[in-house]
């Protein structure tokens, strides 16, 4: 079932907990490249964009290209946190600071 609108960003809004600062400081930083792909990268880019066209998260202001995106990363999130509980299992803590798991 496709999520409505107001679902898809009210879990964006919450899954996506940094500040275009920190996400942009985070992006630049030599760590993110080796984190993910190029494709995670872009996205966060794209993250940076939506966060700094509408810091108040006023719904209404989000165009149908936001929401596209938003809807991507939401649906991303949930397929990788679903994924993160056997990585306790099989990396160290170190390891696990180092790549881009959420598991801290």
């Amino acid at each position: 079932m496709v999520k409505s609108r107001e679902e898809v960003i009210a879990q964006f809004n919450e899954e996506v907990n940094m500040t275009a600062d920190e996400l942009e400081q985070w992006l630049e930083d030599p760590k993110s490249s080796k984190a993910g792909t190029g494709v995670g990268v872009e996205s966060g880019h794209k993250i940076v964009e939506i966060l700094r066209k509408n810091p108040e998260k006023d719904p209404e202001k989000y165009d149908d290209e936001d929401i596209e995106h938003m809807r991507r990363v939401v649906s991303y999130a949930k397929r990788h946190l679903a994924q993160e509980e056997h990585l306790k299992d099989t990396k160290t803590r170190e390891e696990l600071e180092n790549t881009k798991s959420t598991i801290r």
